[in-house]
């Protein structure tokens, strides 16, 4: 059995007098899950995990860790891409782990909100908000088991954004437990509230740098009632993006998804995720996943048929299916989402979670693609993502049994490829999944001096002897 790190017998004893035995994980292999990514890409040590159960507990653990001098690394589903929510190997710091804190505190569908705590899973959140007859529209493939707090903390995207936007544009307001283990109340339920600095959008994405989210006010909409759901082919990637831009004019916000993924991943699902085909009878270059929604149930299967129809009929697209039922729909969704899994059968990925311009997409991928096969001329590229919103997952798959030295190796020259490119093309080398560890170090690289120097004021500012979440971002 591995030894757990020793918490400073004061530091325990004051801990152990806020959340009680309920709240410390002590136990080596209960611990384990917390000390590790999800892709077991990160491991640490801690000197506790401490579980609190409510707002009051989490300010007295922060006041004991700021008068001790402990850095906390805060944890909610522990699903993150970037290992932003895993603990250094030096076994000083504490994980504050958020799943106790899983309340639904308030459903407002007058108002169209949903008070809901750190710890509440997003499912949870979305099942909240349609007993009460509404939505809440964030989408991720771990939604069974991220939380509200960590979507927050990593402003995560999902399949929706085209239409809901980030977590960012679905949060009203939020309470913050400080570093110094002062409440800040934020939870306003309000629209517009013009008076002074947003302290909530300087919280929200801050990967637990800046201060412990423990519960928000989220945005609400009306319930839709209708989806229309088809798989488009496309020869060039240009053809997408006119059939995105046309979708748009003629479907207007009903447009919810717009996802995009090459023929070469594609072909990594039908091999590595059982009970799936292909949706269309040909070959093609570039698939496109697209939804539509409405809250009424009228016409909105003619307005899709006509519009894919136009799209044949100019050559925008080469060939569609229309999902005529749910599980025909749910079938063109577990492709899209199956890449993850088929990427982790065959290989190992190099990821890139990049953000560009939509009109800079068509050009950005070819050069991309180019400029790795002369690195690799035999690389495989596994290139899909968010095309409604310009977050592109372009990945580099790697053999299996490829020697971790030469992982490393490899994943070094083609980062600096691909993001040197994107930053060229005014776009972002972490769109949805963070800085975490993964990113930190090129983040200085890339980020504009004064922005980087701005970003290290803040932290300076609220988090003064750097105790949050060390390691990460910064």
């Amino acid at each position: 059995m591995n030894q757990p790190a020793v918490a400073h017998p004061e530091l325990l004893a004051r801990l152990h007098a806020v959340v009680g035995d309920a709240g410390l994980v002590r136990d080596a292999d209960a611990q384990a899950p917390y000390l590790v990514d999800w892709l077991g890409k990160w491991r640490g040590r801690a000197s506790l995990i401490v579980r609190p159960a409510d707002t009051a507990q989490t300010a007295a653990v922060m006041r004991a860790c700021h008068e001790t001098h402990t850095p906390v690394v805060t944890q909610g589903g522990n699903t993150g891409m970037s290992g932003g929510a895993t603990p250094d190997a030096s076994g000083a710091q504490v994980i504050l782990n958020m799943g106790r804190m899983n309340r639904i505190r308030d459903v407002d569908p007058i108002n169209n909100t949903l008070t809901a705590e750190a710890g509440v899973l997003l499912v949870q959140a979305q099942q909240a908000a349609q007993e009460a007859g509404r939505f809440f529209p964030l989408s991720l493939g771990s939604e069974g088991s991220c939380t509200i707090g960590g979507n927050l903390a990593t402003n995560a995207g999902g399949i929706a954004v085209l239409r809901y936007g980030n977590t960012r544009d679905l949060a009203l307001g939020l309470e913050v437990v400080l570093p110094d283990g002062r409440i800040w109340n934020g939870l306003r339920a309000l629209r517009k509230d013009n008076t002074g600095y947003d302290l909530r959008h300087l919280m929200i994405g801050s990967e637990g740098t800046l201060g412990v989210i423990t519960a928000a006010v989220l945005k609400l909409f009306p319930r839709p009632v209708a989806r229309a759901t088809a798989w488009v082919g496309a020869d060039r990637l240009e053809q997408l993006v006119t059939l995105l831009a046309m979708l748009r004019e003629r479907c207007g916000e009903r447009l919810v998804a717009f996802e995009m993924m090459s023929d070469d991943s594609l072909a990594l699902v039908l091999a590595h995720v059982t009970a799936t085909r292909a949706p269309l009878a040909g070959r093609h270059a570039f698939h496109a996943l697209v939804e539509l929604a409405d809250t009424r149930a009228e016409g909105l299967d003619s307005l899709f048929e006509e519009a894919l129809a136009e799209a044949l009929e100019r050559g925008i697209v080469g060939d569609a299916a229309v999902g005529a039922t749910q599980a025909q729909a749910q079938a063109f969704w577990k492709l899209r989402e199956g890449i993850s899994q088929a990427q982790v059968r065959a290989g190992k990925a190099v990821k890139h979670d990049i953000a560009l311009p939509i009109s800079a997409i068509t050009d950005f991928v070819p050069r991309a693609d180019e400029a790795l096969r002369r690195l690799s001329p035999q690389v495989h590229i596994v290139n899909f993502g968010h095309l409604g919103d310009g977050n592109l997952h372009y990945n580099v798959l790697l053999p299996p049994d490829v020697a971790a030295a030469d992982y490393h190796a490899r994943t070094e020259e083609f980062n600096r490829v691909v993001h040197d490119l994107v930053t060229e093309y005014g776009g972002s080398i972490s769109a949805e999944h963070g800085v975490g560890q993964l990113r930190r170090d090129e983040l200085r690289h890339y980020k504009p001096a004064v922005e980087f120097d701005l970003m290290m004021r803040i932290k300076q500012a609220l988090d003064p002897n750097h105790l949050m979440n060390p390691g990460k971002l910064l």
